[in-house]
């Protein structure tokens, strides 16, 4: 027995040495499979959502914040870049007189063409001509040129004399009546008790939406609207990434998916749901260009809005149209008020290359107001729209 007593002794400590390192193992091996890398205390745990059509694993995309450097860091931290500083949006007041001033400083065909004409010594029938081309030729309409034409005809007789501030004075009043000062061109952004307002942007391949969208939350945040994102064009490369850096420029967070081709209806849905738990004021949703001739497309965008409305009412729905393309943008109009409730336009690229009769088309066509215009690619080169400044810029 005295023998075997080392033995039992040396089994014992072994199987006592063994038993404590197993705990310690274990949780090595548990940390090592969890471990994800660094994350901020303030970022949300990612939004995860999995359907029939594959929607993929959502996450909400914040810009990145940093805890204050300890006294041992500092001196590694002077070594590295340092993070950008957010951006500061313009006030809105601002845009419209800088708009106004360089739609005014452009090749204004509309308003100089006419003030020219009115203003000649004889107005004949062959001046008339002239006019009502003028009004055809930028792309207000034919119904909208012949009650302008009409109108003129009379205001001229009765008028008399033809003297440049006469025609001028003249010519604004029945422009303004033509763009409908009346119409409500103020955006329905105002949260609700319990969720936040939801506005969708929607419009055909290359007229700027995503763009549109990222401009539009530049003007929330300058309004202090607090906003959240949700990149629904899953189908154009880098759309989500594109929307995302917009986002971050002014601190706005992003929920796209990490899995091309995702459904966009399924992303669209987990932004509400972000927006609504994370009592935001507002939560935008860029959706895929939609070719007006695409059946199927314009479908889904139909079943986006639907998709939406099971947890939050969709108070604004924004057609992006490019100025440029005169009436084909009608069309395009046309053809997207059949499948979503347009609550309002967006007119891009309303500069020198643009016929500014169009806003004029566009209103009458649909019933539906200009909101928003754009004259530039920078990133504060969006603002609301006024019919008389507007007005007045064409006739500088």
């Amino acid at each position: 027995m005295n023998e075997l007593l080392p033995i039992i002794l040396s089994i014992v400590v072994g199987l006592a040495v063994i038993g404590g390192l197993i705990p310690v193992f274990l949780k090595a091996r548990r940390s090592s499979q969890n471990y994800t890398g660094p994350r901020d205390a303030n970022d949300p745990a990612p939004l995860e959502e999995s359907d029939a059509h594959g929607g993929g694993t959502l996450v909400a995309d914040r810009p990145e914040t940093q805890a204050p450097p300890s006294d041992e860091d500092v001196e590694e931290e002077a070594e590295l870049p340092t993070t950008p500083a957010l951006e500061t949006p313009l006030p809105v007041a601002g845009r419209l007189v800088r708009l106004r001033e360089r739609l005014a400083k452009s090749n204004n065909a509309l308003g100089k063409g006419l003030l020219a004409l009115l203003s000649r010594d004889t107005i004949d029938e062959d001046v008339w001509e002239e006019v009502e081309e003028t009004l055809l030729l930028a792309d207000i309409g034919t119904d909208s040129t012949m009650e302008l034409v009409d109108t003129l005809r009379e205001r001229v007789k009765v008028l008399g004399v033809r003297s440049p501030e006469h025609v001028q004075a003249m010519l604004r009043e029945e422009l303004i009546k033509l763009i409908d000062p009346a119409m409500d061109r103020t955006l329905n952004i105002t949260r609700h008790d319990d969720r936040p307002a939801v506005l969708m942007v929607v419009g055909v391949n290359g007229v700027g939406k995503t763009t549109t969208v990222g401009k539009l939350a530049r003007v929330l945040v300058a309004e202090d609207k607090d906003v959240l994102l949700g990149a629904a064009d899953t189908f154009r490369a880098a759309a989500a990434e594109q929307l995302a850096t917009w986002g971050a420029r002014v601190g706005v967070p992003t929920v796209k998916s990490d899995v091309d081709g995702a459904d966009p209806a399924s992303v669209a849905f987990e932004a509400v749901k972000a927006g609504i738990d994370a009592e935001v004021d507002v939560v935008m949703i860029d959706t895929a260009g939609r070719l007006q001739n695409k059946v199927g497309l314009m479908d889904e965008l139909g079943k986006v809005k639907r998709v939406i409305e099971k947890q939050a009412t969709v108070d604004e729905v924004l057609l992006v149209l490019d100025a440029t393309t005169g009436q084909n943008g009608l069309t395009q109009a046309k053809v997207f008020s059949e499948v979503v409730n347009i609550t309002g336009i967006v007119l891009t690229k309303l500069d020198g290359t643009a016929k500014g009769g169009i806003v004029v088309a566009i209103q009458k066509t649909l019933g539906v107001p200009v909101k928003l215009v754009g004259l530039g690619e920078g990133p504060d080169d969006l603002a609301p729209f006024d019919a008389e400044s507007f007005v007045d810029a064409l006739l500088a």
